[in-house]
């Protein structure tokens, strides 16, 4: 499984798919399981550190994860990150029978049998759930499907409605369409590790029950925050990334939507000191697994694309997260403030 994982790195990620339902590293009854490689991530913590944040926040659902050793074929293959998968089931999305996951991507990502539609903002949103039947990539007879012809509508008019002159309406505007405690949490667990994909790119989720409201959500793919990347301004501690999606960019134009930006930034601070903790303990758990994937894939002192810094040692790479979200925390409690 994988994008850019898959064709760059010669660790690779890949699903399980069992024949029954099992618990699986004491992780609750499910037949797919993912295997992240974390080869671009050489602390390998970065997916957990945010599942944690996960936790902490008003998000309905956040993947679990346990670390294991891998053998593939009998031969030892690296320390990975195996995570519940991002899919709709009682136990995982909850959507139950009517609802829909979706999911903010780009057009080079699709497969051919993938199901989407466009808005103003974004060229693809794609229908991870339910299941709406194409039968080949030229055959746009689905578009006719009520499901999709809900969705599509529902999420345009949630765009024309926030795009609209009275988007601050309490009654008439965004507030009608979204949950705007999800839509902060996202905004601000993503803003605070500065998820190069989650301004505009992919991996954005967010899901709908007919007759409820957007909710944003759940959290995935942050091998790329914590500054780990070097095509991208999103390298730096400072500076606005996620903010500029166009979604919260325009609802950070309401001052009721700021003044509960700011709240409830106050609450992740206030949690900073436990992040930093989570880092030192998981940090601990892997002091001899992450050794076995370095003496396996010998990255440390190596340029891995896209790291912006390379160290010689575990340690060191630790220690460099550790500092780039305390400045991140830093340089957003100001600039939040001026918001």
């Amino acid at each position: 499984r994988g994008n850019s994982t898959w064709g760059l790195h010669p660790k690779k990620p890949y699903q399980m798919k069992l024949e029954d339902k099992q618990e699986f590293l004491d992780m609750p009854n499910d037949k797919k399981w993912l295997f992240l490689a974390e080869y671009s991530d050489k602390t390998l913590l970065r997916n957990s550190i945010v599942f944690e944040m996960g936790y902490l926040s008003s998000l309905d659902w956040t993947p679990q994860g346990e670390f294991a050793e891998v053998y593939l074929n009998g031969e030892y293959n690296g320390t990975y990150n195996i995570t519940q998968k991002v899919e709709e089931k009682s136990n995982r999305v909850d959507i139950g029978n009517e609802g829909f996951l979706l999911e903010i991507d780009h057009p080079s990502r699709l497969d051919p049998d993938d199901v989407y539609f466009s808005t103003d903002e974004f060229s693809v949103i794609a229908i991870k759930g339910p299941d709406i039947d194409r039968e080949n990539e030229n055959d746009f007879a689905f578009q006719q499907d009520e499901q999709y012809i809900y969705i599509s509508n529902f999420i345009n008019q949630f765009e024309d409605v926030l795009f609209g002159s009275n988007f601050a309406s309490p009654n008439a505007g965004y507030a009608s369409y979204i949950d705007v405690d999800s839509f902060i949490d996202w905004f601000l667990i993503n803003e605070i590790v500065k998820n190069v994909d989650a301004r505009n790119f992919s991996s954005i989720y967010f899901n709908l029950i007919p007759g409820e409201k957007i909710k944003m959500g759940p959290l995935w793919d942050f091998d790329l925050s914590f500054g780990n990347t070097d095509y991208a301004d999103s390298q730096y501690a400072n500076g606005w990334w996620i903010r500029w999606n166009p979604w919260i960019e325009r609802l950070l134009d309401d001052p009721a939507f700021v003044d509960q930006v700011q709240t409830r930034f106050a609450y992740y601070r206030d949690n900073e000191q436990f992040i930093l903790d989570k880092i030192d303990a998981y940090a601990e758990k892997l002091q001899w697994a992450q050794q076995e994937n370095e003496d396996r894939w010998q990255t440390l002192g190596q340029y891995v694309w896209p790291n912006p810094v390379v160290f010689d040692s575990y340690e060191e790479e630790v220690a460099h997260m550790k500092s780039w979200y305390q400045t991140r925390m830093n340089w957003l409690d100001n600039a939040l403030n001026g918001l």
